[in-house]
């Protein structure tokens, strides 16, 4: 019942009177790191955000150019799943962000977002991009590269975007927030496929 003293009233044949100073209530115990959602995170436990922040590093690395975190991707996955109608696709990516971690405790005994960049596009390629299309891995793997390309290719105003890095790196200018113009020389297949890996560099 807490730290405070209790008084057991007429029962008690020697009644004493409670102390001035109570002893302190006993601390409650911490909760587990990835319990519950973080004050900060809407969508995630702050273990599936570490795990959700490697995941978007490896889709679009940082090399010459911005990557998924300079663009504020994570932050923008968060905040989109927030959408109620978007609540079981929410809790469905959660489970997988744990499925890569545990996975990749499996493989290198160590989770996804301690674990070296080889080490997480090994994990990512293995287990998910390289799954039979039908099984819940690969779907899942699909959806982290559609949340991460929105993320990093979409209008600013959504969250993610900063700076309009996504769409400096891909020749397209917004102009008066009504129409857009793409550079002449602009190839949008290469420039997404250097985007999903990095130059190859990422998985």
């Amino acid at each position: 019942m807490g730290g405070g003293v209790v008084l057991l009233g007429s029962a008690c044949t020697d009644e004493k009177k409670p102390s001035p100073n109570p002893p302190a209530a006993p601390p409650k115990p911490a909760p587990k790191v990835g319990d519950t959602p973080t004050a900060t995170h809407k969508s995630f436990t702050a273990e599936q955000w570490a795990v959700l922040v490697a995941a978007v590093d490896r889709v679009i690395p940082r090399d010459e150019d911005p990557g998924a975190l300079d663009a504020n991707v994570p932050q923008y996955i968060d905040e989109a799943l927030t959408a109620q109608q978007l609540k079981k696709m929410q809790l469905d990516f959660a489970n997988g962000l744990n499925a890569l971690n545990r996975r990749c405790e499996r493989m290198y005994k160590t989770g996804f977002a301690t674990a070296t960049a080889e080490q997480q596009d090994d994990v990512l390629t293995i287990a998910f991009k390289d799954a039979p299309e039908s099984t819940g891995e690969y779907k899942w793997y699909d959806i982290l590269l559609s949340l991460t390309l929105e993320g990093y290719l979409g209008d600013p105003s959504y969250g993610g975007n900063k700076n309009k890095v996504g769409w400096k790196l891909v020749g397209f200018d917004l102009v008066g927030r009504e129409a857009g113009e793409v550079a002449p020389d602009y190839e949008g297949k290469k420039a997404l496929d250097h985007l999903r890996c990095g130059s190859g560099k990422g998985c």
